[in-house]
C-alpha cells in the first residue's frame, strides 16, 4: 500500500516515511543519470500545473517521469488560457484530473495545493504554494544532506537568508525537527522566522550570527531574498543584498553549502569551484527523489 495518496505538506510524512522515500530515491539514482533504463511508469501521464514560474522543479519532475517511461503534459502560467477566461481552480483541477494519473501543482496562494487535492480524482503533489510549503524540495534537501554528510541525525545546520517568506525553509525546518539536528537561524531581523511558526516547533533551534557558528556547522543552507513575496517594495529594498557568501568565507572549512536556487547575489560565483558547493548536485538529486514520489503515488 502507498504511504500517502497526496503529498501536500511535509507534515503528511513522519520520520519513517521520509527515510523510506530517501532509501527509495537512492535506488533510482542510476536511472536518473540515464545509465539504467526503467519503464515502470510506461502508460502513465503526469500533469504539471505551474501557475508560478519554475525551472528546476518543473523540469526535474518531467525528467523523472520520462526516465521512468511515462509522459508529461504541462500547463504554465503563460498558458493558463481558460483560467484567464475566468475558470475556477476547482474546475481546472476537476478537468485536468480526467486527463492524467497524477498532478503536480505550483500556485502563488498558500493552501491551493490542498484545495486542489480536495477536487482531484488523482494524486496531487505540492510543488510550492505561496509562502506555505514545498515538500518535494525538502525531501531532496534531506537526501542531499544524507548523501553528502552521511547522516541526518546529529548534524548541525545553519539556515541563512529569507526565513520569513521562504516555503522551502518552512518545510525543511519542520522535517529537520524529526531528526536529532541542531538548527541555527541566521537572518535580517525583518526576515526572521515568524514567532508563531517557531512556537509550533519542538526542536533544538537557536537564532545566531554566522560568525558564532561557522566552525561548528555541517551545512550552510542559503536562500535568496524573494522579491516576489514582499507585500511592500520598500521593505524589500531595505534588506536586499544584506548577506553574501564568498569563497573566502568557506575556504578551509568542512561544511557544505546548499541553496534551493535560483540564486541572485547571496552566493558569489567564487564559491562554485570550492569543495563546499553542493547546490548544483542538490538540484540533480531532485530527479531520483521525485522518481521515488511519483512511483509511490502512481503504482
Amino acid at each position: 500500500m502507498p504511504k500517502f495518496r497526496h503529498l501536500i505538506s511535509i507534515d503528511d510524512l513522519n520520520r519513517e516515511d521520509i527515510l523510506y522515500i530517501l532509501d527509495k530515491a537512492e535506488e533510482f539514482e542510476e536511472v536518473a543519470r540515464g545509465r539504467v533504463k526503467l519503464k515502470i511508469l510506461e502508460g502513465k501521464i503526469l500533469a504539471n500545473l505551474f501557475f508560478e514560474p519554475s525551472t528546476r522543479t518543473r523540469m526535474s519532475f518531467e525528467v523523472a517521469m520520462k526516465r521512468l517511461g511515462g509522459d508529461v503534459i504541462n500547463l504554465t502560467a503563460q498558458e493558463a488560457s481558460s483560467i484567464a477566461k475566468g475558470e475556477t481552480l476547482a474546475d481546472t483541477i476537476r478537468v485536468v484530473s480526467k486527463y492524467c494519473d497524477a498532478i503536480v501543482i505550483r500556485h502563488p496562494l498558500e493552501g491551493a495545493a490542498r484545495f486542489a487535492a480536495e477536487n482531484s480524482d488523482v494524486p496531487v503533489i505540492n510543488a510550492g504554494d505561496g509562502a506555505g510549503q514545498h515538500p518535494t524540495q525538502t525531501l531532496l534537501d534531506l537526501y542531499t544532506i544524507k548523501k553528502e554528510c552521511g547522516k541526518l541525525d546529529g548534524i548541525s545546520i545553519a539556515l541563512m537568508g529569507d526565513l520569513k517568506y521562504s516555503r522551502t525553509v518552512h518545510s525543511l525546518i519542520k522535517a529537520l525537527t524529526l531528526f536529532k539536528t541542531k538548527i541555527y537561524l541566521i537572518s535580517p531581523e525583518t526576515l526572521m522566522l515568524p514567532d508563531d511558526f517557531l512556537e509550533e516547533l519542538n526542536g533544538n533551534i537557536e537564532k545566531v550570527d554566522l560568525d558564532d557558528v561557522i566552525d561548528e556547522i555541517d551545512v550552510l543552507y542559503v536562500t535568496r531574498i524573494q522579491r516576489e513575496r514582499f507585500p511592500d517594495e520598500e521593505e524589500y529594498r531595505r534588506v536586499a543584498g544584506s548577506y553574501r557568501i564568498t569563497a573566502d568565507i568557506v575556504n578551509g572549512r568542512d561544511f557544505i553549502v546548499m541553496h534551493p536556487l535560483p540564486r541572485v547575489d547571496e552566493i558569489d560565483v567564487s564559491v562554485d569551484k570550492t569543495k563546499n558547493a553542493r547546490y548544483f548536485q542538490q538540484a540533480f538529486y531532485g530527479v531520483p527523489v521525485r522518481m521515488a514520489i511519483l512511483t509511490e503515488v502512481m503504482l
